[in-house]
């Protein structure tokens, strides 16, 4: 495993809600970013935001360790959730509450 892949999975353990963006929670930099930061904050969820424009190796690292090809990603639990479309498609579903309530990350 490659140190940066290593980093990742470390941050990703240590961590129970991940998202690796364009950008920080406070001042995201793409709009795909900013929406899974907006879902994030409105149900509630805490969570480490990772900004891949600060390291060019975060930024393709990232991409290599999920097999995904764009950014932001979200990991739950260890678990990669998906990007931005995936994330509010579940938040529409109401699957990304159960999931985060099940994984007792917000409560009911």
């Amino acid at each position: 495993m490659s140190d940066i892949h290593q980093t990742i999975e470390d941050t990703i353990k240590t961590n129970a809600v991940v998202l690796f963006m364009k950008g920080t929670a406070q001042q995201p930099q793409c709009g795909f970013s900013a929406t899974v930061v907006r879902i994030l904050y409105h149900l509630g969820v805490e969570f480490k935001d990772v900004n891949v424009l600060q390291n060019q190796e975060y930024r393709e690292g990232i991409k290599t360790y999920s097999s995904w090809p764009t950014i932001p990603q979200l990991y739950i639990k260890g678990e990669f959730v998906g990007g931005c479309d995936i994330v509010r498609e579940m938040f529409e579903s109401g699957e990304l509450r159960s999931l985060f309530e099940e994984q007792d990350l917000i409560s009911a």
